[in-house]
């Protein structure tokens, strides 16, 4: 699996930095073997080589720096989109795929026209405060806060329900962009932190293109039932029962037996798409 921190040092307020730790995290305890790039200004990458993209929030000044930079991805962009792999951009950062951005002093910046939405820039005053919201992808609410001195109309897929706080504009009852896995939003805490439910959202859509994910995952959990499943066994079960499981010559139970006694703790191995 491949990661892509783009701007990591340039859009990086609020510790945005810590949605991709506590992804890699989430891999490592997983057992799935990965690489993540960081990679910045005037850098070049090759996006469709990347499982997984991750943009943050940066000051005004700054996405005005990225946006310039950002313009020479807007074809591959598209397509990467339009593949279905998982896109994660928090704060300001996701307001570049739209049509313009209009600073506080009345200046137009083009965005990549990706979205038909718009964005103003505030002059007075920036709109800040703690967030509930919900989503039809997800169980249970996300919770975190909003820091921005913009407004964006236009959007008409959005991410989230707003249930409390801040919407695209004041007032607005709907929050961020969805497109396909293309997942947007100004809720920053970093979001993936607040949320644990939202980053195994996240890991479970890039595991569907990957299929590692799942598939060492449903491995590690079939090893602990049969573990589970031997040790009550013993206990509850009884001599013929317990036998019918221990004696088996089933060879997926005659691999789990061997882990089990010879206490085999699993690592991190690529199971390809001809493992059963």
């Amino acid at each position: 699996m491949k990661i892509l921190h783009l701007y990591h040092d340039i859009m990086n307020l609020y510790g945005e930095y810590a949605n991709v730790s506590a992804l890699e995290r989430m891999l490592e305890k997983s057992g799935v073997k990965f690489t993540t790039d960081r990679l910045t200004l005037f850098d070049n990458a090759d996006l469709g080589d990347y499982d997984f993209i991750y943009i943050g929030s940066g000051t005004e000044k700054n996405q005005k720096l990225v946006l310039q930079d950002f313009k020479k991805y807007k074809d591959f962009l598209v397509e990467y989109i339009n593949s279905g792999k998982v896109i994660l951009m928090t704060g300001n950062s996701f307001e570049m795929l739209g049509k313009t951005i209009t600073d506080s002093d009345g200046k137009v910046f083009d965005g990549l026209g990706i979205y038909d939405f718009t964005v103003t820039e505030q002059n007075k005053r920036r709109i800040t405060g703690d967030i509930v919201y919900t989503s039809d992808i997800l169980t249970k609410p996300i919770v975190g806060f909003v820091n921005k001195c913009s407004e964006i109309k236009g959007i008409e897929n959005h991410l989230f329900t707003v249930k409390h706080g801040l919407g695209d504009y004041e007032n607005a009852k709907a929050e961020g962009l969805k497109d396909k896995n293309l997942f947007a939003t100004h809720v920053t805490g970093p979001i993936m932190i607040k949320n644990p439910h939202f980053l195994e959202y996240i890991a479970l859509q890039i595991s569907k293109n990957t299929t590692q994910i799942l598939r060492e995952g449903y491995f590690r959990a079939a090893l602990t039932e049969f573990v589970s499943m031997e040790e009550t066994s013993k206990k509850e079960l009884g001599g013929i029962k317990h036998r019918l499981i221990t004696a088996s010559q089933n060879p997926l139970l005659h691999i789990m037996k061997q882990l089990r006694n010879l206490q085999i703790h699993l690592v991190s191995n690529h199971l390809d798409s001809s493992t059963h």
